[in-house]
């Protein structure tokens, strides 16, 4: 019978070294490695050249490196990049390079599916199949590296977890990524330039400022009225705005973090003055601010973009109030790249 390799990623660096010594090689050759795998971003053995052949062979014998394959790519008429991304075990999950003069930001996904069931969102209609491991996430930031760099000639600027999934249902391994994405070791990328979407798991939230994480919050908000919110979110149902609001005010006093509120306004389901009015005092009692976002149809005509009248109806209620308020364009709508498109249409 022959034996399954191991992934070596799955070890931690003391784990490698304890492998090297078990083998009469020196404890340091796991941190060239280490170094290969996670600042290096080594597909193969083979790429690490400062370590022996016979060492090389000898960890290709031992140990895998389950690394993504970008199965398919689209790129849209405004330059974004939606990625079909092959797991080891055959799943698919996509993520997205969003392209600005400034700025390459990389829409990653951290669940196969969602267990979710947020009305408006084709991820929800997949269910879960499984959580991404640390590496499988980390893959996907890497391929969007590169891409940015050989289609524009720029480096990553900034990471957003909106792509499949909800992160907070995939806790370990989503730090632990960000971990790897952040560190020294790994690809050194400032935590600020990190933001963590969710549709707001109060528990969670908190035992995040407790672990004093650096990135950033957002909060797939939708509506400050609890029955409306209900509707379209179920979560909701849970973990009702009050109960959500204790949660980000216990981040913001534990991170001085501001939280972004994601808002799509939707025709005929919170495009009144009485949601606006809610939404604006529901920011009185959150260190916020606002994201009004385009919706991006998926097919069954329930959802409605909201006319631009109210939109600029919303920005008026939430700027009399002194609340920082930006309208996001989608981009990426023609290859169904947009936030909450994603369902593995490739």
């Amino acid at each position: 019978m022959v034996e399954a390799k191991r992934d070596i990623r799955q070890l931690s660096l003391e784990e490698i070294q304890e492998f090297f010594v078990s083998i009469g090689d020196k404890a340091f050759r796991a941190k060239q490695v280490y170094e290969w795998l996670w600042k290096k971003s080594a597909k193969d053995f083979d790429q690490m050249t400062n370590i022996s052949l016979s060492t090389r062979e000898l960890l290709k014998e031992k140990f895998s490196i389950n690394h993504i394959k970008v199965d398919e790519m689209q790129r849209s008429s405004d330059g974004t990049i939606k990625n079909a991304v092959r797991l080891h075990d055959g799943m698919t999950v996509e993520s997205v390079l969003i392209p600005t003069e400034t700025r390459i930001t990389a829409c990653i996904s951290s669940q196969v599916g969602c267990s979710l069931d947020c009305h408006f969102c084709a991820t929800a209609r997949l269910k879960r199949m499984r959580n991404l491991n640390p590496d499988e996430i980390y893959d996907q930031v890497v391929a969007i590296k590169e891409e940015g760099e050989l289609y524009f000639g720029r480096s990553l600027t900034n990471i957003v977890y909106m792509g499949m999934g909800e992160p907070l249902l995939n806790y370990q391994n989503v730090m632990e990524s960000i971990r790897k994405i952040t560190s020294p070791e790994g690809l050194g990328m400032s935590p600020k330039r990190i933001t963590l979407s969710t549709v707001g798991i109060p528990k969670m939230i908190m035992r995040m400022a407790d672990e004093d994480m650096k990135f950033n919050l957002a909060v797939s908000l939708h509506s400050a009225i609890d029955e409306t919110r209900s509707k379209v979110m179920p979560i909701n149902e849970k973990s009702d705005l009050n109960e959500l609001a204790e949660s980000l005010n216990y981040w913001y006093q534990k991170t001085n973090r501001k939280i972004t509120f994601e808002y799509v306004v939707w025709k005929g389901i919170n495009d009144d003055e009485r949601h606006a009015h809610a939404l604006a005092k529901y920011c009185g009692r959150v260190a916020s601010k606002v994201n009004l976002i385009e919706y991006n149809p998926i097919d069954d005509g329930m959802f409605q973009q909201a006319d631009p009248e109210k939109i600029d109806m919303y920005e008026r209620i939430l700027g009399d109030k002194g609340i920082i308020v930006n309208v996001r364009r989608s981009r990426g709508k023609d290859i169904d790249a947009a936030c909450g498109q994603l369902a593995n249409k490739l």
